[in-house]
């Protein structure tokens, strides 16, 4: 899953460490969340849509698996 959150954060001018304690999670989850090696909670997702007052569709871009 791909997600714009890195794109998200800078544009608000904030730090991962910044957006960690706002979203109570730590930084290397902001980090993992960044580069695609971590798919977050749906309570995570719900969070952080929240804080940027987006859909969790407009952050998060789910691609289907080719079968």
């Amino acid at each position: 899953m791909k997600n714009k959150l890195e794109e998200l954060r800078k544009t608000r001018g904030i730090s991962q460490e910044e957006l960690a304690d706002q979203l109570e999670v730590s930084r290397q989850t902001i980090g993992s969340l960044e580069n695609g090696r971590y798919n977050p909670s749906i309570i995570l997702a719900f969070k952080i849509a929240r804080f940027f007052e987006l859909s969790i569709e407009e952050i998060f871009i789910y691609e289907e698996e080719e079968k």
